[in-house]
């Protein structure tokens, strides 16, 4: 199972950049391959300062070795050889218009013989983080997820997955969500035949969860202001990170390569002081979405318009 994982990640990550790479015309992905000095490596793709993709990375690891002490207390097992691979990506389109888009599929593997862990299970899912967000955008997301985890009603469960993806990707400290949510799924130890089949898909599924909202706005026009607003609401996106997010504490404890790991964080960003919308303007009526909602079972109608002042 470690090793169909480690060909399946790869694999994707080829399919991955070269469908997004298809979008630039001058701006390529940078391939960078590294080792881990405790064990594997990874290959790391990034694509900065293109029309369509401000930056974004797909990145991919298999790394291995004796599971730190601190990690084996945070996942609640005991400290033994540990092997993990996954692919990770993010992508900040330059378009205000455009969400942010993130997902990963991972597979952790516990024992000396990988052939029969002694532990296993798999994890991943993928949200949106939009700036001005449309229900139909979010219907649409949410939809792909839903066909998936159907597909696969033995292992996965939507309305569960999507619940914990609610929960997770939520700031605390701000009481809001970071975006529209998805699906996250994670310590999935039953059936691992199965499971994988599911993560399989759901990672072939990314492309067509993402690119027809791509395609809607990427070309609409948009100003200075639309820009702020994106770079104020990309600093939300910096706070999760560095402050809740498990792979980043799991890249940084198992002595990942800190270029990878940070690689999600935008371009650019900006913190106000304080700062709110001005009433009755397509950026405070954007923060509708920013609570968790039912939106399949939402007509587009329901939610308030940001697309036009």
């Amino acid at each position: 199972m470690a090793h169909r994982m480690q060909r399946f990640v790869e694999a994707l990550q080829l399919r991955i950049t070269k469908r997004l790479a298809s979008y630039e015309t001058d701006t390529q992905f940078r391939v960078d391959e590294w080792e881990r000095p405790g064990g594997g490596g990874g290959r790391t793709a990034v694509i900065e300062g293109g029309d369509v993709f401000e930056k974004g990375g797909v990145n991919t690891s298999a790394v291995h070795g004796e599971l730190p002490a601190r990690m084996a207390k945070a996942l609640e097992v005991e400290q033994a050889p540990f092997f993990a691979t996954g692919l990770s990506l993010v992508v900040h389109p330059r378009s205000p218009y455009v969400p942010t888009v993130h997902a990963n599929f991972r597979y952790f593997a516990l024992g000396e013989d990988l052939m029969d862990p002694d532990d296993q299970w798999f994890g991943g899912g993928a949200d949106l983080t939009p700036y001005y967000p449309t229900v139909q955008d979010a219907q649409h997301f949410h939809r792909v997820w839903k066909d998936v985890c159907d597909t696969h009603s033995q292992v996965a469960d939507y309305e569960a997955f999507k619940q914990q993806c609610d929960e997770y990707f939520y700031l605390s400290h701000r009481n809001e969500a970071r975006g529209i949510g998805g699906i996250f799924y994670d310590y999935l130890r039953e059936e691992p035949e199965r499971t994988f089949h599911f993560s399989r898909d759901a990672g072939r599924a990314f492309l067509r969860s993402f690119l027809p909202i791509l395609e809607r706005h990427k070309d609409r026009p948009y100003g200075e202001r639309e820009r702020r607003y994106q770079t104020h609401r990309r600093g939300r996106y910096v706070e999760f990170n560095l402050l809740f997010d498990r792979g980043t504490k799991f890249g940084i404890e198992t002595d990942g390569r800190t270029e990878s790991i940070l690689m999600s964080l935008p371009p650019e960003v900006h913190w106000s002081y304080d700062w709110t919308p001005e009433p009755d303007t397509p950026e405070s009526r954007a923060h509708w979405f920013f609570t968790a909602r039912d939106w399949l079972e939402l007509d587009e109608a329901d939610g308030p318009s940001v697309m036009e002042a």
